[in-house]
């Protein structure tokens, strides 16, 4: 996973660093975001995982019923989720700097790997039920190992749609 984490900090760095204010502004493949906007909805899935990572904690000392009615709330909401996930990256790409997004990328990866090697395989093992309907690499269950690996299976499917090339 440490490997997984640094992969993407590298790729994220070739990425921000070589693109010029022209290709940022360039619409994205496949979404209502420029490039400058999914980059940051890229950083977004690093930012929130540690906010994933607290729920598993909770939730996986719970009953399963718990995380799957949890789960089953968050699914029905997915529609304000969309808009919110939408418009989160839209004004935050067009506010936050690419300097700045390569601080937060950096500060968030360091803490991914402190906290990973702070874990217990019996953590890794734990887990809860999640709202399939909010992300396609969210699973019905899903461990904590598999949480850590979320933000970088999101960060490589998004890096796909990425024009900077173009």
């Amino acid at each position: 996973m440490h490997e997984e984490l640094e992969r993407a900090r590298l790729t994220f760095h070739e990425l921000v660093e070589h693109a010029d204010t022209d290709a940022l502004r360039r619409p994205s493949n496949g979404t209502r975001w420029n490039n400058q906007q999914l980059l940051f909805h890229m950083l977004l899935g690093y930012l929130i995982i540690r906010a994933l990572l607290r729920l598993v904690r909770v939730f996986g000392r719970l009953p399963r019923g718990a995380s799957r009615t949890y789960a089953r709330l968050l699914n029905a909401a997915t529609r304000p989720f969309d808009e919110v996930n939408f418009r989160g990256s839209y004004a935050a790409g067009r506010t936050v700097s690419p300097q700045r997004m390569l601080v937060m990328f950096d500060h968030v990866i360091d803490k991914l790997h402190r906290r990973l090697d702070a874990e217990f395989d019996t953590d890794l093992a734990r887990g809860m039920h999640y709202p399939t309907r909010w992300d396609p690499f969210f699973k019905d269950y899903m461990t904590l190992a598999d949480v850590y690996h979320f933000p970088t299976q999101h960060f490589d499917f998004h890096r796909r749609q990425l024009t900077l090339d173009d």
